[in-house]
């Protein structure tokens, strides 16, 4: 079973491993693949297995990732993923090579990518990067943490970037997100549907560029849910565990 890389000529016709069909989320493969189009001319790349699975990894140069952390000349993993039954099958490591070998070839230093303290939906475990040579060389509240692979012992480590962590003049649910994720565009509607019934004050903010992303109060920009202010979680849920969420906040 072979891998295929994803360009600007094949996007329109291929699949992208996200949301695979859920018909919800359509619009929001749309806009990701429209996102995923805009940023390989910043040298992005997409590759995933030549199945209708959810099998793949897309990374970046550092540099232009939509994530704010200071790593030049390092390759920056948005997202790898191994689904289902393609799990224990040795694909993550041969997609994580992929990347390794691209970023050497390009004469990158390392490679970066963020994870959580524990296992957490929508963030790689740990564990895996850590067994192929990955180490923590940053963190951030509440529960990030910065993992690198560096092949040059002199190129600088990577960290994040200082930034505001709370919203201090919000009230209610705010939430920061991208493209990068169709979870996170196709749910939206439903977040504030639930919102508005339990009359809480419900705001979304589109990060449209790179810079905005860089510079984002949110360390994973495909998603951040704060509430009066303060950052409660990078997780993309469903209306039921939002209703949850929002009951146990109102609660504080």
């Amino acid at each position: 079973m072979g891998f295929i890389e994803i360009s600007k000529d094949c996007i329109e016709t291929e699949h992208i491993c996200c949301a695979l069909g859920a018909k919800q989320y359509e619009e929001a493969v749309r806009e990701k693949k429209k996102w995923l189009t805009e940023r390989m001319d910043e040298g992005l790349v997409f590759y995933r297995l030549d199945e209708r699975a959810k099998v793949f990894i897309e990374y970046l140069p550092a540099e232009n990732a939509w994530a704010p952390i200071d790593a030049p000349n390092y390759m920056y993993i948005n997202c790898l993923w191994v689904s289902g039954r393609h799990k224990n099958n040795g694909y993550g490591k041969q997609l994580l090579d992929y990347c390794k070998k691209d970023a050497m070839n390009r004469g990158m230093d390392g490679i970066v990518h963020i994870v959580g303290k524990k296992n957490y939906p929508f963030l790689s475990e740990k564990h895996f990067f850590e067994h192929h040579g990955f180490k923590i060389v940053d963190e951030a509240d509440p529960y990030f943490q910065l993992v690198a692979l560096t092949w040059n012992p002199e190129a600088p480590s990577p960290i994040f970037k200082e930034r505001k962590h709370e919203l201090l003049d919000h009230k209610g649910i705010a939430i920061y997100y991208t493209a990068q994720c169709p979870f996170a565009v196709g749910t939206l509607d439903e977040l504030r549907k639930i919102a508005n019934e339990r009359r809480i004050s419900f705001q979304t903010n589109r990060i449209t560029t790179m810079a905005d992303a860089q510079n984002s109060p949110t360390i994973w920009t495909s998603f951040g849910l704060f509430y009066n202010g303060k950052f409660i979680t990078h997780e993309m849920m469903s209306p039921a565990k939002f209703d949850k969420l929002l009951s146990k906040l109102s609660q504080k």
